[in-house]
C-alpha cells in the first residue's frame, strides 16, 4: 500500500466581463496546492469493507472527487451537504489499486487539484455466486424459481443476512418474494404467488468487497435476466386420469392420461418444468427396479417434459392408450398419447406449472428432485430467510442471461 498526494497545476480559467462603466474583467482565481488542504484515508485505507474519505480543511471546499480502479472503472460516492467531506457508497474489491482525484477551492479564490493512491488488502477468502436460472433462455414459465449457489456454506446468521442483502431482486411488475436458504450454500427465491405472466426479472449479486462473515468477503459481481412467459398451468388429477391445461386462466385442453400405478403412485403436488427432451431412453434400473424383473423396462421414449429430478416426465405413451383417461398403470410417470404428447411438449416451457392432484403418491419434496417450492406455505416460506421478511421488487431489468445444460437424468 502507497500513498502519493500530488498538486495537479491546471490552467487558470479566463472569465468573460458582461461590460460595466469601467469595462474591468473579473480576477482570475490563482491555482493553490490542494495536497495541503485535504485529507484522505489513503495512508490508512486497507480493508476493501470500509468507505474511502475525503475531508477539506475548515474553509475550504470539495468540488468533485472520483475514485477509480485498475480498469478504469468509478466507485460511487457522495459529497457532504456542507461540501467538506466525500466518502464512497460503493464497494470496494480487495487486493485492488485505486486513485483518487480530488478538486478543492480554499475559500479565498483559490483552486487545485490533487490525488491520492491505496491499495486494498488481498481478502482471506472470497465468497462468489452463481445465479440461476442458467439454462441461456430469455424467457421461462411462472413457476421458476431465482437461485444462487455460492462458492462455499455460510452458517452464521449474520454472515447469512449479509448474503440476503447483497442479493438484489427487481421486476416490472412488482412483486412480493422471499429467500429461502436450502442449505449453507443453496438460496432459492420466489414471489408470494406465481410470477405475473409478461414480467421482466432480474437478480443480481452486488458484493464485492463486502465483509460477509470474518476475512470472507463478496466476490465478483454478477446478473442475469429474463422474461415471464404467459401462466400455464397442466393440473393432473391421479382420480379421473385427465389432464387439464390452463393458459392465463382459461382451458385450452383436456387430455386423458394415466398415471403412476399402485406401488408407483406419482408424487402429489406442485412441480416445475425442469426441461425438455424430444427423444430419451428410460430405463428402470435408474429408479432402483432390477433388470430382468416383471417391473423391469428399457424404452426410448418421445415427447419427454421433465418435472422431477428423479425421472418423473409427461411423455408419450402409446403402449399404454387402452388405459389413459381410465386406469393408472406406470411406473410415476404421466403418459398420453404420442399427438398429445406432442402438443404439451409444444405447449410448454421450462418453468411452467405441473399440478398432480388425488394421487396417492408422496407429496412433492419441496427441494431437491427438482422445484417443489411452491407446495411450502408462505409462512414456512418466510421462515427459511436469514432476514425473516419478505421484499418487494419494482425495479426494470437489463437482458442478460448466460448458459448451462440440464443433466441427462431419466
Amino acid at each position: 500500500m502507497w500513498l502519493a498526494l500530488a498538486p495537479l497545476l491546471a490552467t487558470p480559467l479566463a472569465a468573460c466581463s458582461g461590460g460595466g462603466s469601467q469595462g474591468a474583467a473579473a480576477s482570475p482565481p490563482h491555482v493553490i496546492d490542494a495536497s495541503r488542504l485535504v485529507h484522505t484515508s489513503a495512508a490508512a485505507q486497507t480493508d476493501p469493507g470500509k468507505p474511502f474519505t475525503v475531508t477539506v480543511q475548515t474553509g475550504g471546499s470539495l468540488t468533485d472527487v472520483t475514485l477509480s480502479g485498475p480498469d478504469g472503472r468509478q466507485v460511487a460516492g457522495v459529497l457532504d451537504a456542507d461540501g467538506h467531506g466525500w466518502h464512497t457508497t460503493g464497494p470496494l474489491a480487495p487486493g485492488t489499486h485505486y486513485t483518487a482525484r480530488i478538486a478543492a477551492t480554499d475559500g479565498h479564490g483559490g483552486r487545485g487539484e490533487t490525488t491520492a493512491d491505496f491499495t486494498t488488502e488481498q481478502a482471506g477468502r472470497l465468497l462468489t455466486a452463481t445465479l440461476g436460472p442458467d439454462l441461456g433462455r430469455d424467457t421461462y414459465g411462472v413457476g421458476e424459481p431465482l437461485t444462487v449457489q455460492l462458492s462455499e456454506a455460510v452458517t452464521d446468521p449474520a454472515a447469512r443476512r449479509e448474503v440476503e442483502q447483497s442479493l438484489t431482486v427487481s421486476s416490472q411488475p412488482a412483486v412480493v418474494g422471499a429467500w429461502y436458504w436450502v442449505d449453507g450454500k443453496n438460496l432459492h427465491f420466489r414471489p408470494k404467488d406465481y410470477w405475473p405472466a409478461g414480467a421482466k426479472v432480474k437478480l443480481a449479486w452486488n458484493a464485492q468487497g463486502r465483509s460477509i462473515d470474518g476475512q470472507l468477503y463478496g466476490g465478483a459481481p454478477s446478473s442475469l435476466a429474463f422474461t415471464v412467459g404467459d401462466r400455464v398451468e397442466a393440473i393432473v388429477d391421479a382420480a379421473s386420469d385427465q389432464l387439464t391445461f390452463k393458459r392465463n386462466g382459461q382451458v385450452v385442453n383436456t387430455i386423458p392420461v394415466t398415471t403412476g400405478k399402485p406401488g408407483f403412485d406419482t408424487r402429489n403436488g406442485i412441480k416445475v418444468v425442469l426441461g425438455q427432451e424430444r427423444q430419451v431412453q428410460m430405463s428402470s434400473e435408474t429408479i432402483g427396479i432390477a433388470k430382468g424383473s416383471s417391473e423391469a423396462y428399457d424404452l426410448k421414449v418421445e415427447w419427454a417434459t421433465r418435472v422431477t429430478w428423479s425421472g418423473e416426465y409427461v411423455h408419450a405413451a402409446p403402449w399404454s392408450v387402452a388405459s389413459q383417461g381410465v386406469d393408472n398403470v406406470s411406473h410415476g410417470c404421466t403418459g398420453m398419447s404420442t399427438d398429445n404428447a406432442r402438443w404439451f411438449y409444444e405447449q410448454t416451457r421450462v418453468g411452467d406449472i405441473v399440478q398432480v392432484v388425488n394421487s396417492k403418491g408422496h407429496p412433492m419434496e419441496p427441494f431437491g428432485n427438482g422445484f417443489g417450492d411452491w407446495n411450502l406455505s408462505w409462512t414456512d416460506w418466510l421462515k427459511g430467510s436469514a432476514l425473516g421478511r419478505s421484499v418487494t421488487t419494482d425495479a426494470p431489468p437489463e437482458t442478460v442471461s448466460a448458459a448451462a445444460t440440464l443433466r441427462p437424468q431419466v
